[in-house]
């Protein structure tokens, strides 16, 4: 709507202009200050040009009312044209606001923690964001891969396998154990410890040799747990790519940021020149003991991309990885590609609250807060939505108690909760949605128009969110738009009124619009609360 509203007014004034939504809709449903931009060039004050523009609309059946305010050219939409963009977006059904091919190829990664554990609570936040944008971005028509990127290489797996041969001995040999400072617990670890005995008998416990052995079955183990606790929430990937297998292309890719003059030895450590590009130190790759470093991985990982030739690259990482976006870009550059195709996005760790007071960590977890502890106490569709209440780069803190209220002061229950009235009107009309699709808006009264209005906002509002990477300006529409039924409800007579069909094909887009929505963040509408 808010596309076709702009083309039109800019094919008719034959400038490109800027539309706004005013904050208050009794002026109108859009507005353009183009009056301020034009007056230098036709050296008139905005207020007279705006009058003068706005007489260009005087025919116009896209609009009931334009008028000039202060220098503002105010649009009010008509029923005719509303009643148009209504019918056109039902027939779609759920297809509503999605687009086609938006000639844009996109590789986002997101979780990509370390397979030595469940999910907590904070990687949780970094999985709904990513599924969310990559729901809402395949709605838009860009062609999205989703990928996870597993850091199954380095020191977090010898200490896997070294605390998985502890948990053996602690509950199984039945031995004493006396545990390093650093190292994973759970009894996740203790249930692998069982998979172990069945497969390799007892010994290996006791075998330093295999304790590699040990760290590789228990990191499919634990991807298995992550693989269902996402799916739990409805997140699936295309792709899981190991950071082990890509280091066989070490060498390869070595060669090409030597031949690019960015890689030089001090110390018997081999260093990549990442200050060049606004690092605050150089960065070693490689290691005196000839190891290549976690970095090595990354830059592999990130050739690895390259290579595959997509238009963008998001990535999404935990807040503590800050430091680590210019060393990365600055190995983008140095292998040849262009590191401005490379997004990071950030997600800050949460606070959890139960009535009022810090959520208590679960044992069985070992010292963290399980994703699939919080995902079985207030249910997926909850937990998916709160998480994407605010930008991921800002601080959340949520109270599980409040998830779990049956009123307004939890949003999911608010926004099916509407959904769900809608449905129960036409029951009680004893009429479905195509009953009165074929309604005319003739004389439909302001709340209503203003409900038909802000329903059609939704592809603007994907189109907004999916480019500015927050999922924020969804939730915060769908509360809105809640709240709008919520009123028109509590406001006016429906059932056997004057207007009943024409508020009851209202009603439908709204439903449709809500439905759509919670679709694409994950979350399945319900029919009947």
């Amino acid at each position: 709507m808010q596309k076709i509203v702009k083309n039109y007014i800019e094919e008719v004034l034959e400038k490109d202009v800027v539309l706004e939504k005013p904050k208050d809709i009794t002026l109108g449903h859009f507005a353009t200050p183009v009056a301020f931009s034009l007056a230098k060039e036709l050296k008139k004050s905005p207020m007279i040009i705006a009058n003068e523009l706005a007489l260009k609309f005087e025919e116009s059946e896209m609009f009931e009312k334009v008028e000039a305010v202060k220098g503002f050219i105010n649009f009010k939409l008509s029923s005719l044209f509303l009643q148009k963009l209504c019918e056109e977006s039902l027939s779609l059904g759920e297809n509503y606001a999605k687009q086609e091919n938006a000639n844009e190829k996109i590789l986002l990664e997101y979780v990509s923690a370390n397979p030595t554990g469940p999910l907590h609570i904070g990687h949780a936040r970094g999985a709904i964001a990513g599924d969310t944008l990559a729901r809402i971005g395949r709605h838009l028509g860009y062609d999205i891969t989703t990928e996870y990127y597993v850091n199954d290489a380095g020191a977090q797996m010898d200490l896997l396998g070294l605390s998985l041969a502890l948990a053996g001995k602690e509950s199984i040999l039945k031995q004493e154990v006396e545990y390093p400072e650093k190292y994973y617990r759970g009894d996740y670890l203790f249930d692998i410890a069982q998979d172990v005995e069945k497969e390799f008998g007892t010994d290996i416990f006791n075998d330093e040799s295999r304790y590699l052995e040990l760290a590789d079955f228990a990191k499919n183990k634990v991807l298995e747990i992550i693989k269902k606790d996402m799916a739990d929430i409805g997140i699936e990937f295309d792709n899981y790519v190991s950071e082990k297998s890509l280091y066989s292309s070490w060498e390869k890719t070595k060669e090409v940021l030597e031949k690019n003059g960015s890689l030089y030895e001090k110390d018997e450590k081999i260093w990549i020149k990442s200050t060049q590009f606004g690092d605050d130190v150089d960065r070693v790759v490689v290691r005196d003991n000839k190891i290549p470093t976690y970095l090595a991985g990354d830059i592999i990982y990130h050739k690895n991309k390259y290579d595959r030739a997509y238009d963008r690259y998001i990535n999404i990482w935990g807040a503590d990885h800050h430091g680590y976006i210019t060393r990365v870009k600055a190995a983008i550059e140095f292998l040849g590609n262009d590191s401005s195709k490379l997004e990071v996005l950030l997600s800050q760790m949460v606070q959890l609250l139960k009535g009022g007071e810090p959520y208590k960590m679960s044992k069985r977890a070992g010292n963290v807060i399980l994703m699939s502890d919080i995902s079985q106490e207030i249910g997926s569709d909850a937990l998916r939505f709160v998480f994407l209440t605010k930008k991921s780069d800002t601080h959340l803190e949520f109270d599980l108690d409040i998830l779990k209220n049956q009123d307004s002061s939890n949003p999911v229950f608010y926004i099916n909760y509407a959904y769900a009235r809608i449905n129960q009107v036409f029951k009680k009309a004893n009429l479905t949605f195509d009953d009165v699709v074929g309604e005319s808006f003739d004389g439909l009264n302001q709340d209503a128009i203003n409900l038909v209005y802000e329903s059609l906002l939704l592809p603007s509002i994907l189109q907004e969110a999916f480019l500015k990477r927050d999922m924020q300006k969804v939730t915060d529409y769908l509360n809105s738009i809640a709240s709008s039924v919520h009123k028109f409800y509590n406001d006016y007579k429906i059932i056997d009124s004057e207007e009943q069909n024409k508020y009851l094909k209202v009603l439908s887009l709204v439903a449709l619009t809500i439905k759509v929505t919670l679709n694409l963040l994950g979350i399945k509408a319900k029919e009947i609360m």
